[in-house]
Parts: structure tokens; C-alpha cells; sequence
């Protein structure tokens, strides 16, 4: 990874992906980019749960308010996200489609509520059909239906950190 150009995106609403995207950067580099919408979704759970329902439903893909100049110049792009829906989040879509990760390394992770990645990494997969994908990784994060939000502090922390540095070893994207 010395000789990569790294860039670490992440989607985060609770910052439970943004603290594991930390934790990622801590131990890789590169430049670390928190994805921002133009119309940002509402506070309200349930509301951004119905209008994110909606945009699955209908393939709509909400405008980035966040811009990755050049691109081309990572070798390697991490890219974070919770698993919304059981789904790959929209604005996540919105990323892969936007910027051509061909001949790069697509580095999925994820939080989730209990209920695992659904089908988020196989999508990831779909939108970057001419990357290399390596194994993703997935821990468990808050649970906001339920009103649990931000999590990964203490010991949850820890224990994150030390599974990341594993998933990265395994993975050969750290020695």
C-alpha cells in the first residue's frame, strides 16, 4: 500500500461508518472523504427511511454535493457505507456512478443494525464491473430505528479496530 495512491469515501449518517473509516485511514492513509448530498435527507428516521424506500424503488440517485477531484489518480478506493433497506444507500449509488473506478481497487466496508451487508456488496460489485473487489468488511454499528446511534466508542472501538487491522492483513491491503 506504500506505493498506492489511497482515497477513503464514506457515507455516514450516525458516524458509525465514519468511525470505522477512520480507523481505515489510521491504518492505510490516503485522503479520507465523508459523502455529502445537495439536499441533505431529513433528521427524522422514519421520513428518510420512506424517501429512501422511494429512491430504491424508483433507481433515483440524489446529487452529490461532494466532489473527488481527479479521480484517476487512486490506485485504491475504499468505500464505506450502513446498509439501508438491506441495500446498497443511494447516495453510495450515486458515488459509484458518478466516477469511473475501472482498473482500481474497490474496497467495500459497512456497518449495519444486526441484519448484515443485504445485498450492498453484490451491488458494489455491479457498479464497478472492471475493478478488483477483495473482501469487504462489515461490523455491527447503532441501530437508529431503535434509537441506539453511535456506538463505536470503548470497547466496541476497540474490538473494531483490532477486526479492521485483521480484515486488512487477510485481505493483503496492509502487511
Amino acid at each position: 500500500m506504500k506505493d498506492k495512491k489511497v482515497l477513503i469515501v464514506y457515507w455516514s449518517r450516525t458516524k458509525n461508518t465514519k468511525a470505522v473509516a477512520e480507523i481505515i485511514h489510521k491504518k492505510v492513509g490516503g485522503d479520507l472523504v465523508a459523502l455529502e448530498l445537495v439536499t441533505p435527507y431529513p433528521e427524522d428516521y422514519q421520513t428518510t427511511v420512506h424517501q429512501v424506500a422511494k429512491e430504491n424503488e424508483t433507481g433515483f440517485l440524489p446529487p452529490l454535493k461532494t466532489k473527488i477531484d481527479s479521480i484517476e489518480k487512486y490506485d485504491v478506493v475504499f468505500v464505506g457505507f450502513p446498509t439501508w433497506g438491506m441495500q446498497l444507500p443511494p447516495p453510495v449509488k450515486s458515488f459509484l456512478n458518478q466516477y469511473n473506478l475501472s482498473g482500481k481497487t474497490v474496497v467495500p466496508f459497512n456497518t449495519n443494525g444486526g441484519y448484515g451487508i443485504g445485498s450492498s456488496f453484490e451491488t458494489v460489485k455491479k457498479l464497478c464491473p472492471s475493478s478488483t473487489l477483495p473482501e469487504g468488511f462489515s461490523t455491527k454499528g447503532g441501530v437508529e430505528r431503535d434509537g441506539i446511534l453511535f456506538v463505536m466508542e470503548g470497547n466496541k472501538e476497540k474490538q473494531v479496530q483490532i477486526e479492521v487491522q485483521k480484515w486488512l492483513k487477510k485481505t493483503g491491503l496492509v502487511n
